[in-house]
């Protein structure tokens, strides 16, 4: 018979640059492996995404940052404006978890939630030292399920247990009324909530209504804005500056 063999090079997508040396990398990887004083809890994925978070970090720019595959999913969901969880606005107010507005029509809104709120516990998890983003984890969740929320609020005597059904979130992009002074001048206030992937369509037909409409003069408001697709915010920026001003440089 013919046996025929086959020696191939191995094809990477993305190898190594030659010229840097991870050595040291891996040689501090073979150590934790051998001499860690709790080998099983060694995560090896964990280890990945944290040396990759530290390399990212070492560049000491506010803005390049790693996301791991779960922050990558939550970043996306809040640039698109759909998740599933409680549907509320969350922040840390002199050091203590708060609710800063529960959203129009949604579970968190319609368990009695109001601004101002205190969440003491969420679960079984206290809220005393959480960020904002370990709350956002435990909050959100799949559709259907169930989220408890030790409340305070300041006319009550003690703290009080809200369940709340999760849900599919739609979170507005931007919202708008008219407003009329008491010298009788008409004022539209907008909201601008996020530079969301459906914000530009938003303001385009907002941005229609609004020409139409008896306003003189428009106040937008873009206070705890949390940002979200330039592009975006450069369509959006276009209503408001000349043709030919800077809107970005990169």
């Amino acid at each position: 018979g013919v046996f025929g063999f086959y020696f191939g090079k191995s094809q990477c997508q993305i190898c190594p640059p030659e010229e840097i040396d991870l050595s040291l990398f891996w040689e501090t990887w073979k150590k934790l492996e051998e001499k860690f004083v709790s080998p099983e809890k060694l995560d090896v994925q964990k280890m990945i995404y944290g040396a990759i978070s530290g390399m990212v970090k070492s560049l000491e720019d506010p803005y390049t940052t790693f996301l791991n595959p779960e922050d990558s999913k939550k970043f996306l969901e809040d640039v698109t404006g759909y998740f599933e969880g409680a549907g509320m606005e969350i922040g840390i107010r002199k050091g203590q978890l708060q609710v800063i507005a529960p959203l129009e029509g949604t579970p968190a809104q319609k368990a009695g939630l109001r601004p101002g709120d205190k969440i003491i516990k969420i679960n079984d998890t206290l809220t005393g030292d959480i960020t904002i983003d370990e709350a956002v984890n435990l909050i959100r969740g799949p559709k259907g399920t169930e989220v408890t929320l030790t409340i305070f609020r300041e006319e009550w005597q003690t703290t009080k247990e809200i369940k709340i059904v999760r849900a599919v979130i739609e979170v507005p992009s931007l919202k708008w009324e008219l407003k009329e002074t008491p010298e009788g001048e008409k004022i539209v206030y907008l909201k601008l909530y996020q530079f969301s992937e459906k914000a530009s369509s938003d303001f385009d037909k907002a941005a229609i209504e609004i020409l139409n409409s008896p306003a003189e003069k428009i106040i937008l408001d873009l206070r705890n804005n949390p940002g979200g697709y330039l592009v975006v915010a450069q369509d959006i920026s276009g209503w408001f500056l000349e043709r030919g001003q800077t809107v970005a440089i990169e």
